[in-house]
């Protein structure tokens, strides 16, 4: 939920990471800001930039594959899905909001790698707008804190 009340981590420290990124090109505007603000977020945690991996994909269906490809490279620590799927006049919304959610988390599932997901999904651009940023820095101090909890649980 937007400006919802998240809690607090311990102090996140992703210098050691190596962190893969999947963006889609569809409502480049809205995407290109989430990744802006997750690559911000993720520097100031500590992420090297030459450990920051980003790929652009055509749309929110096409991150899961991304992914995938990423995953089964096993180089990385965490992943990232940014996208944003604003709702139309047709039942395509849900299809879309609906597949590329279940894409990202079976993957997670399948290969043990957490996956921050950050594909918006809202009712018009004004939303978008208003949620980019914060989504953003949110997927990276996911991708961070889920990395160093899961590599301390093995």
């Amino acid at each position: 939920m937007f400006g919802a009340d998240k809690g607090t981590a311990d102090r996140l420290d992703g210098k050691k990471l190596h962190i893969g990124i999947v963006q889609a090109r569809f409502n480049s505007g809205i995407t290109n800001a989430l990744a802006a603000a997750c690559c911000a977020e993720l520097l100031a945690l500590g992420v090297q930039d030459k450990h920051i991996m980003q790929v652009q994909v055509p749309g929110a269906l096409e991150i899961p594959v991304a992914l995938q490809a990423m995953a089964e490279r096993n180089h990385y620590d965490a992943l990232i899905a940014l996208g944003c799927i604003i709702r139309g006049q047709t039942y395509h919304f849900e299809l879309v909001a609906n597949e590329s959610g279940a894409g990202v988390t079976r993957l997670a599932l399948d290969y043990q790698i957490p996956i921050a997901n950050a594909i918006i999904t809202v009712e018009n651009l004004e939303q978008a707008i208003a949620r980019q940023s914060e989504k953003g820095a949110d997927a990276a101090r996911v991708a961070v804190e889920m990395a160093n909890l899961l590599d301390a649980l093995s």
